[in-house]
């Protein structure tokens, strides 16, 4: 009767404790979707002509997929390069900017570790850039 009482004890503290991070979790995900600069609302928005030069100035400094050891091997120098991701994974989430890596990092959202872009003379990207990019992976990611 002690173990069971135990047991069920220790399985109530466990799945509290999953639930109360799951929560944390979501509500921290909202507050940083709520701080996000809006999605532009320009259409018909495209890696080459509207994203990359972007990138370009921004990001290939260190992302640059034609360099033997671009940093966290996340290339932003072709479309290809971003959909595939970094060496963790995907950075963007086609259809839902809110939730892309990508957009998190340019907009400082999150971890500060992965605030981007970062290094000497760095500086963050404007509302008007993220809110294209969110455009972006919104319409589809093309």
């Amino acid at each position: 009767m002690k173990t069971t009482l135990k047991l069920t004890v220790a399985t109530l503290a466990a799945t509290l404790a999953l639930t109360f991070a799951a929560s944390a979790e979501d509500t921290n995900a909202a507050a940083g979707a709520a701080a996000l600069p809006p999605a532009s609302t320009k259409t018909g928005l495209t890696f080459d002509k509207d994203i990359k030069p972007i990138f370009d100035v921004a990001c290939l400094k260190c992302h640059d997929g034609t360099k033997p050891k671009q940093a966290a091997k996340l290339a932003l120098d072709t479309l290809a390069g971003v959909l595939k991701g970094d060496r963790d994974g995907k950075v963007v989430i086609v259809g839902n900017s809110a939730k892309s890596d990508l957009v998190l990092s340019v907009a400082h959202i999150g971890e500060d570790d992965t605030f981007m872009p970062k290094g000497k003379g760095a500086k963050k990207l404007t509302d008007e850039q993220i809110g294209l990019i969110r455009a972006w992976i919104d319409q589809g990611a093309k």
